[in-house]
């Protein structure tokens, strides 16, 4: 199979371009870290990777914005603004092999999306390449602009199923002066989710609030941040809670790649529920989960047979963009969960 590595976003466009005027399929992607998540592309003519696009191409620290190429790992990005005490709290999975363009395709997020968002709240503006060749800018580096960044969000979460992103800009946040975590063990999900809820009903608010159901038991874990005046009020609030080392962030971050490296059958299925319906929701589950509890979503880990995905009403809509970015249904057939 043909593979082509283009090294500027006009060569991106320009080979996006030659392969859909001969009507072959596309397998597009990064460094292809995420296999493993949405579903399975069908098999293609030739291969497309962003991961020659790896610049930095404008950073400015006192405006809290960058800008890099899409096939920039994720980690430099990380590393390049903690220089500068600053960062992008999206916490993914594969933080190590994915690039910027993967996290953001599969709108990947971590514990802290409760307080920072997602990729689209993070994203200012893009720059991507069609089928048609072209390259389209949308948005800016301006964190007030908001002109054209519907387009730009359409891509997000879009597994590489429209088009080709070449270019991501960001707003960026500075870390926090410290942070601190704290863990408390419940038998029952209904016991965790009461003091979840004690916690969010208080007057400090976690930037990130998670409940897994393994190794056993049910494990809250509180992220908190601020100044040092902070943190002793969240841990007079918490007396019976204990902390631990930052590192355990990384053990739930991890956990979704280790299980599926160790499960090849295996799947991740997200639930959206209401907060007041996840303790139900996670007490059901016999499979392995992790709840972002100031959020609503569970993901649940399956090593085999994993229960289809639900699609809700904007399914049609979906069908209808990928009409328009693909009308030959050229790029990573396949790739959303089967269906598109």
């Amino acid at each position: 199979m043909q593979t082509i590595r283009p090294e500027t976003p006009e060569q991106l466009a320009e080979a996006l371009h030659g392969l859909a005027a001969d009507h072959k399929k596309i397998l597009l992607g990064g460094n292809f870290s995420k296999n493993c998540l949405g579903g399975t592309a069908e098999p293609a003519d030739a291969t497309v990777s962003t991961c020659g696009l790896r610049r930095l191409l404008q950073y400015e620290p006192s405006d809290l914005t960058v800008s890099v190429e899409a096939g920039m790992p994720f980690a430099d990005l990380e590393r390049t603004l903690a220089e500068n005490r600053q960062m992008i709290p999206l916490d993914p999975p594969w933080r190590e092999q994915s690039t910027v363009g993967g996290v953001v395709a599969a709108n990947l997020s971590g514990p802290r999306r409760r307080l920072y968002g997602t990729a689209r709240d993070m994203i200012i503006g893009m720059k991507f390449a069609t089928l048609e060749g072209q390259l389209i800018d949308s948005g800016g580096m301006v964190v007030k602009n908001v002109a054209g960044l519907d387009m730009a969000k359409l891509l997000v979460g879009s597994f590489g199923t429209l088009a080709a992103m070449a270019i991501v800009n960001f707003k960026v946040f500075p870390m926090p002066p410290e942070s601190k975590t704290f863990v408390m063990d419940f038998a029952t999900a209904a016991e965790a989710f009461a003091e979840r809820d004690r916690i969010l009903r208080g007057v400090l608010q976690p930037s990130a609030i998670d409940i897994v159901n393994w190794p056993s038991g049910f494990r809250l874990l509180i992220h908190a941040q601020g100044n040092p005046a902070v943190l002793r009020r969240f841990a007079n609030d918490l007396p019976k809670a204990r902390v631990e080392d930052e590192s355990v962030w990384d053990e739930i971050s991890g956990f979704t790649q280790r299980f599926l490296a160790e499960n090849p059958k295996g799947a991740v299925v997200p639930i959206a529920t209401k907060l007041s319906e996840m303790p139900a929701a996670m007490a059901k589950l016999t499979a392995p989960a992790i709840a972002r509890a100031g959020s609503g979503v569970i993901y649940a880990h399956y090593a085999e047979n994993a229960p289809a995905r639900a699609w809700n009403g904007d399914f049609e809509t979906m069908k209808r963009i990928k009409e328009m970015f693909d009308p030959e249904h050229l790029l990573n057939r396949g790739r959303l969960y089967g269906r598109i």
